[in-house]
C-alpha cells in the first residue's frame, strides 16, 4: 500500500517536472546544444521534449527485456515465476479434469478407465494424499490388486491418513482370508481410532475366529463406553465371550479358573444355555448341588431344552428311574405343553416303565407335531406295552421321513450346527445362533423313504395315540362308579 503511495507521488512529481520545464523553454525559446564525438546538435524545446519522452521509452523497453531475461534464467533454474505459475495452473487444469473424468467412470461402473484418469492426474496434480487415494480405489475396483496395495502403503507415510491406508490393507486380506494378518492391522487401525465402529465390529470379529476371547471382551467393552450397544445385547454379547474363554481354561486343565468363568458367563446371561449347563457342571463339581439345580431351573423358566435335562439329571446320578421321575417332576410342570418338557416326562416314565404314564405324557405330540424324537418316543411306549412289531415300525418308519426338531440355526444364514457356537461356522455371524425348528425344507426323497408305511403295509399308526383329557366314564345302569 505506502509502495503504491510512493509510486503514484513520484510519477506525478516527474510529470510535473516535464511539464515546468517544457513551459518553460517554449517561454524562453531556448532550446539544448549537444557535442558528441564531433558532432554538435542543437534541439529546439519540441525536439527535446519529443527526445525525452524517447529516451524514456527506450529505457522502459529495456528494464522490460532485463525482467523478461531475469524470469527466464529464474525459470531454468526452478524458481517460481510467471511463466512457471502459467505452466502450473494449466497442469492443475488438466489434473482436476483427469480426477473428474475418474470419479464419473468408477461411477459409471468403469475401473478401468478410471484406473487410468486416476494416474493423469497424478501425474499433474501436486496432491499426492488425493491421488493415491484415488489409484488406490479405483485399483480395487478394477482388480489390481498389486497396484492398490502399493497405493496403500503409501498412504501409511502420512499421518493424517495412516489411518486410511491400514484400513484399506484391512479390506484386502480379508478379502484373501489371511486372518493373521487382518488381525494385526485391525488392532492397529483401532489403536489409532478406538471409536471407529467398523474397526471394533471387525476386530470382534476376529478376535472371536482366532479365539482370543480376552481381547474381544476388551474391545466390546469399548463398544459399552462408546455407547454402541444397549445394555442388554452388551451382557448377552460378553456371556458368550466369558462363555468361550471357561471352555478355553477347561481345555487348558485349570479347573477353578474355569468354575469362575464359568460362574461369572451364567451370571452375566442367565437365559444362556451353554453358560447355564457349564456353571451348574462347575457347581456339581464343587458338590454344590443346590446351586447346580436352581440354575439349571432358572434357565428352562426361559426356554427348556435337552441339555438343561442332562444336566440337572447329571446332579444325582445315582438315583432310580422312579426317584428321577419324581425329581423332575418340579422341572417338567414349568412349560407342561412344551413339546421338550413332555417328551422328556414320557422319556422318564418309559425308563421307569411307566407306559401308560408315558402315553399320557405324550399326548398328541405324535400326531400334531411329528418328529423325529417324539414318533421314536411313541416306538418306545408301543414296544413296552407290547403291541404288534408292525405298530412299532409304523412309528419307527414314520420318524425316516419327520422333522428333526429344535436344532441350533443361525438367524442369519440358517445353517444348522450340531452344537452351539459363538461364531457361525458358514457366515461368521457372531452370536446368532438360536434354538429353534430349521425352515421347512423337506421334500420328496430320493430314495422314496416316506412310501415305507405303505410298502410294509402297516395300520394307521396314529389311531393309537391316546387323548390326553380323561374320557368319561360309562357306567351300566343300577351299578355305582368305581372310585
Amino acid at each position: 500500500m505506502l509502495w503504491s503511495l510512493i509510486k503514484v507521488l513520484l510519477f506525478i512529481g516527474i510529470v510535473a517536472v516535464l511539464s515546468l520545464s517544457a513551459g518553460w523553454m517554449l517561454d524562453n525559446g531556448t532550446g539544448v546544444r549537444m557535442t558528441v564525438s564531433g558532432w554538435e546538435f542543437t534541439l529546439g524545446p519540441v525536439q527535446l521534449l519529443i527526445g525525452a519522452i524517447l529516451l524514456m521509452l527506450a529505457l522502459w523497453l529495456l528494464l522490460r527485456l532485463a525482467g523478461l531475461l531475469v524470469a527466464v534464467v529464474r525459470f531454468l533454474n526452478g524458481d517460481e515465476t510467471a511463466l512457471s505459475r502459467h505452466f502450473q495452473r494449466n497442469r492443475e487444469r488438466k489434473g482436476r479434469e483427469a480426477v473428474s473424468d475418474a470419479l464419473v467412470a468408477l461411477a459409471s461402473g468403469e475401473p478401468k478407465q478410471a484406473l487410468t484418469r486416476a494416474e493423469a492426474a497424478h501425474k499433474f496434480l501436486n496432491d499426492p494424499v488425493l491421488t493415491t487415494l484415488l489409484i488406490a480405489q479405483t485399483a480395487e475396483q478394477a482388480g489390481e490388486r498389486d497396484r492398490a496395495e502399493d497405493a496403500w502403503k503409501k498412504l501409511l507415510a502420512h499421518n493424517r491418513t495412516r489411518f486410511v491406508g491400514i484400513r484399506g490393507l484391512l479390506r484386502q486380506t480379508l478379502d484373501v482370508g489371511d486372518t493373521t494378518t487382518a488381525l494385526k492391522l485391525a488392532e492397529r487401525a483401532f489403536a489409532l481410532k478406538p471409536k471407529h465402529p467398523e474397526t471394533q465390529d471387525i476386530l470382534l470379529k476376529l478376535q472371536a475366529e482366532t479365539a482370543d476371547w480376552e481381547g474381544a471382551r476388551q474391545t466390546l467393552e469399548a463398544k459399552r463406553k462408546m455407547g454402541a450397544l444397549p445394555k442388554a445385547v452388551y451382557q448377552r454379547r460378553d456371556a458368550v465371550l466369558a462363555l468361550q474363554q471357561a471352555r478355553t481354561v477347561l481345555q487348558d486343565g485349570a479347573s477353578i479358573e474355569a468354575r469362575e468363568a464359568a460362574i461369572e458367563a451364567n451370571k452375566l446371561s442367565p437365559d444362556l444355555i451353554p453358560a447355564a449347563v457349564l456353571a451348574a457342571r462347575s457347581y456339581i463339581a464343587q458338590g454344590n448341588k443346590r446351586n447346580a439345580s436352581r440354575i439349571l431351573r432358572k434357565a428352562w423358566e426361559v426356554q427348556p431344552h435337552p441339555d438343561l435335562a442332562g444336566a440337572f439329571a447329571e446332579i444325582e446320578p445315582e438315583e432310580t428311574p422312579q426317584q428321577r421321575l419324581t425329581r423332575f417332576g418340579p422341572l417338567t410342570d414349568v412349560h407342561a405343553h412344551d413339546p421338550e418338557a413332555m417328551m422328556l416326562k414320557a422319556e422318564l416314565a418309559i425308563a421307569a416303565e411307566e407306559f401308560p404314564e408315558a402315553r399320557r405324557a405324550l399326548g398328541k405330540l405324535p400326531v400334531e407335531h411329528p418328529t423325529v424324537r417324539s414318533l421314536t418316543i411313541m416306538a418306545a411306549i408301543e414296544r413296552g406295552e407290547g403291541a404288534d412289531d408292525t405298530v412299532v415300525r409304523g412309528w419307527l418308519t414314520r420318524a425316516l421321513t419327520a422333522p428333526r426338531g429344535p436344532q441350533w440355526c443361525c438367524d442369519k444364514c440358517q445353517t444348522v450346527h450340531a452344537q452351539w457356537t459363538p461364531v457361525c461356522d458358514q457366515c461368521g455371524g457372531f452370536d446368532t445362533l438360536s434354538w429353534r425348528e430349521p425352515a421347512d425344507t423337506a421334500g420328496p426323497s430320493s430314495t422314496g423313504t416316506e412310501l415305507l408305511p405303505l410298502i410294509v403295509g402297516t395300520p394307521d399308526p396314529a389311531s393309537r395315540v391316546v387323548n390326553p383329557e380323561p374320557a368319561e366314564e360309562i357306567v351300566p345302569e343300577g351299578e355305582k362308579p368305581a372310585h
